[in-house]
């Protein structure tokens, strides 16, 4: 590869994150409403997304796997800045689930991390920031 592909290919994954948290609304609206939506990683055979927005004070947490297999259980924690703020067990209905929570809005950005661990130890994990007021 000549120099300049590789430069170019550097700056274009240097770029994509800014880009795609631009693409699904990771600023926040004149109302001081923000919102960030990440795809998560997965092993074989899922996928996951994870939509963080604030609003009044709040911030709505919402996790969605997608599993081929139907009636499947799943063992999901929610943890915002090193504190575990949710741990569940859900199943999938026609192959998927979504687990949504209302968490706290703390001062700065928020992190948010969900992990999900479905059969024979699929696991899912997806992680945002909420940028702060």
């Amino acid at each position: 590869m000549t120099r300049v592909t590789l430069l170019t290919i550097c700056l274009l994954l240097a770029l994509a994150p800014a880009s795609a948290l631009a693409k699904h609304g990771g600023g926040g609206g004149d109302d001081g409403r923000q919102e960030v939506r990440v795809a998560g990683t997965c092993g074989k055979g899922a996928t996951a997304r994870l939509r963080l927005r604030s609003r009044d004070g709040e911030i709505r947490a919402q996790l969605e796997i997608d599993h081929a297999r139907s009636g499947r259980r799943w063992r999901v924690s929610l943890v915002q800045e090193r504190r575990v703020v949710y741990r569940g067990a859900v199943r999938t209905h026609a192959g998927q689930f979504e687990v949504e929570r209302r968490l706290s809005d703390l001062p700065g950005a928020d992190h948010v991390t969900a992990r999900a661990v479905g059969p024979r130890g699929l696991t899912c994990v997806a992680a945002a920031t909420l940028p702060g007021t």
